[in-house]
């Protein structure tokens, strides 16, 4: 009964019906995750300190970099394990869950003694001064030197399990643990609770995370007779054929963080030249960018395990169909956010904080994020398709050429043209050229492939 449920999603159901029973509770999960870092945001900024707010900024790009293995393990076993579905592969599948499970838990205590072995070069490297330095090491040692497995076993495991169409289960298990952290982001960051400032909020996500883990596992533990989901450590014995499948995706995937993480880091490097008030302002503006940066990511994450499933399936005019009505949807919405965003740009930044000079800032800095919205949701749809159908190159390439190509240079020519604002516009520039690429690049993939069999 199980199966054949999973069938009738992913090979017959109406791609509206399919695309929102997957997509839908993705972005809600988007959202919450959103929403807890607004959190951290918001309860710092209520400390009314720059130096709390630069804390997290500058922490950020550390944070970002947990996508890296995410993408590696999480993207690579996921696009593999729905291929492998749609061939009825399950013993594949089996494998790739599990190795992605293990090596993800392997990479992130690798992690935490990476950066606590490193972790005076990490500070500069991110660009902290002497007045934040203590601040934003605070935050890390709770984020990164403790919580840095769990918060990326969160996220694989809420991969592996979407992979098979429990999109709202792993949703469940995501925002579980982003609630509980709003829920303590009070108790440890204000005065009068803990009065902790960053370290707080580090340590209330640490704990959300874990919260979230222990979902999982619960989850995995009651289905283990109606998933093909394994964390068998006996079943993470490498093969090379699933290796080879899992990182031919997720190390482009990861590369592809990683580079977000130098872009973030060089932007960063820039703002802090202009003192903490900057700093802070470009952290607000870059939270609330995030509120339909994250809608788009969870629509195009989403959808990948209906792409995948009818890639390996071979009905590619069904995956064909998938990413045309999303790709409607997707710029309609962007339209009208990147329009609001715009025109309420001043409000949105003073929910955060009241500091006349950082609203400035702030108010500026978010006008020219929010032009590059709907640009990167046609971004996003084309690089989840290249994933889904194991073309890992694809998205290495669009990657290479965001980062290097365009969006590094534009912040080093925008920011000595128009010394700090002209930074919130390149990545404008960026997802604009890419925007084109992506609908060339898909509108020839799709021509190239053969029907397999005659879609619905």
């Amino acid at each position: 009964m199980e199966d054949h449920q999973k069938s009738v999603l992913f090979e017959q159901a109406p791609i509206p019906q399919a695309v929102m029973k997957l997509a839908v509770p993705t972005v809600l999960s988007s959202l919450v995750m959103v929403l807890y870092s607004l959190a951290d945001t918001w309860f710092v900024g209520l400390l009314n300190d720059p130096i709390q707010n630069a804390a997290v900024t500058l922490a950020s790009p550390m944070l970002l970099a947990f996508n890296a293995v995410n993408n590696l393990f999480g993207v690579g076993s996921s696009s593999m394990m729905g291929r492998a579905l749609g061939r009825k592969d399950y013993d594949t599948v089996k494998h790739s869950s599990s190795f992605g499970f293990w090596a993800a838990l392997v990479s992130g205590l690798l992690f935490s003694l990476l950066f606590t072995s490193l972790r005076t070069p990490f500070l500069q490297l991110l660009g902290a001064s002497e007045e934040n330095v203590s601040a934003t090491a605070a935050y890390l040692h709770w984020t990164v030197t403790l919580g840095a497995a769990p918060s990326i076993l969160n996220v694989v495991l809420a991969y592996l399990v979407r992979t098979e169409g429990a999109a709202m289960h792993a949703s469940i298990g995501t925002m579980s643990g982003c609630l509980l952290n709003i829920v303590l982001d009070p108790i440890f960051v204000l005065p009068r609770g803990l009065g902790m400032g960053a370290a707080g909020a580090g340590l209330a996500t640490v704990l959300s995370n874990c919260f979230a883990c222990l979902y999982f596992f619960v989850l995995l533990a009651v289905r283990r007779k109606k998933t093909y989901v394994c964390v068998n450590p006996r079943m993470a014995v490498p093969k090379k054929s699933v290796i080879l499948g899992i990182c031919g995706v997720g190390i482009p995937a990861a590369i592809q963080n990683l580079l977000n993480v130098t872009g973030m880091t060089v932007l960063n490097n820039f703002v802090s030249a202009f003192g903490s008030d900057a700093v802070a302002a470009m952290g607000i503006s870059y939270k609330v960018y995030m509120v339909p940066m994250q809608i788009a990511w969870g629509v195009a994450q989403g959808i990948m395990p209906l792409i995948s499933y009818n890639y390996g399936s071979r009905d590619y005019g069904r995956g064909k169909r998938t990413v045309l009505f999303t790709a409607t949807i997707f710029l309609s919405f962007m339209a009208v956010v990147t329009a609001v965003f715009y025109g309420c740009s001043g409000g949105l930044i003073q929910l955060f904080i009241q500091k006349p000079d950082i609203v400035a800032y702030g108010t500026r800095f978010l006008r020219g994020m929010c032009l590059a919205l709907p640009f990167q949701c046609m971004d996003f749809l084309g690089v989840a398709t290249y994933q889904s159908c194991g073309k890992g190159t694809l998205s290495l390439i669009f990657a290479f050429l965001r980062k290097l190509v365009l969006e590094i240079p534009a912040l080093f020519i925008l920011n000595r043209l128009f010394p700090l604002y002209g930074l919130a516009y390149a990545q404008f520039v960026a997802e604009f050229v890419l925007a084109f690429g992506a609908v060339f690049v898909l509108r020839r993939m799709f021509s190239n492939l053969q029907p397999g069999k005659a879609s619905t």
